[in-house]
């Protein structure tokens, strides 16, 4: 069995980094409206990046459970998408260097992974570590996106209400990360931008922006978002057409929107959350809605 040190490889040229911010996002949990894959796009295409680290894949994911793409060319292999769990090193806006660490999430071994990772964090110097993505909520897509905010330390996040007060969920290798480097003495957050579940199958780049701000806040990090804001306007206006051509789907929104009110009217502005328990219809009207939006953006509504 390998050792956590064996699980990766390291550039020998990687500068001093003491007192960088570590990204991470991978492929495999939950992440409804594509929020952490959208923010990892706009981050590297906006910034210069290089890869600095690679995980060894062969020992960490099931092929069979998520087989890589290849490309067959009249009478041979012409090409093979190998996966790649890597870290970059990339620089903010006035040169601050991050990292951020993509790829698909592994299917064994997570404790070495972790352990692996928390080694690379003391080798670096790596001050905090964030992991981002989407979660479904009973929210209506008119409203201000809500943000859950969890760390290892109740300091870090003190400017965001707890949803919950105590929820189990299906294990994942970004919780067990931050679990694990809380344990060990280092800080590490988790922000999860909540989208209305009728568009979790659908990229929506308002649930991206609200996890670059909270990174930006939390980071200081002068992060770009243009892109992702310029598709944030087009996602809302293509979605206000939709809803607008079915008076049913409408009044599905409608009834959201007041659910959604009612709820927050004694509530601060910057806490505004919903509890799905609290609104025991918005399954039923959101899947209506969902399946709406699905066949429009497929082609098959006329």
């Amino acid at each position: 069995m390998l050792e956590p040190e064996n699980l990766y490889e390291v550039d020998s040229d990687v500068p001093d980094l003491t007192g960088a911010v570590l990204l991470h996002h991978v492929d495999g949990f939950m992440d409804a409206g594509s929020a952490g894959a959208s923010l990892v796009e706009e981050l590297l295409n906006a910034h210069e990046n290089r890869v600095i680290a690679r995980f060894d894949v062969d020992s960490l994911l099931d092929y069979r459970a998520r087989r890589p793409s290849m490309t067959f060319v009249q009478d041979h292999w012409e090409d093979y998408q190998a996966p790649e769990l890597v870290v970059r090193l990339l620089h903010d806006q006035v040169g601050t260097p991050f990292l951020l660490m993509t790829g698909p999430e592994p299917d064994f071994r997570w404790e070495a992974f972790a352990e692996a990772v928390r080694q690379l964090v003391d080798r670096w110097g790596v001050r905090l570590t964030i992991g981002v993505h989407g979660i479904p909520m009973g929210v209506p897509h008119t409203r201000p996106l809500g943000l859950t905010a969890h760390a290892t330390r109740p300091e870090l996040v003190k400017d965001y209400q707890p949803l919950f007060s105590r929820v189990q969920v299906p294990g994942n290798v970004a919780g067990l990360l931050e679990l694990r480097l809380g344990e060990s003495g280092h800080d590490a957050i988790g922000f999860a931008a909540h989208v209305p579940h009728y568009l979790v199958q659908s990229t929506y780049p308002a649930a991206a922006l609200v996890l670059l701000d909270a990174v930006s806040k939390a980071t200081g990090l002068v992060l770009s978002g243009g892109s992702l804001a310029e598709s944030s306007r087009r996602a809302d206006a293509e979605i206000a057409r939709q809803v607008a051509e079915s008076d049913q789907i409408a009044e599905v929104v409608k009834a959201l929107e007041q659910q959604y009110d009612t709820f927050t009217s004694a509530k601060d502005e910057d806490n505004l959350l919903l509890d799905p328990n609290d609104i025991p219809s918005a399954d039923e009207l959101g899947a209506e809605l969902e399946r709406f939006l699905a066949e429009q953006q497929n082609g098959k509504t006329e």
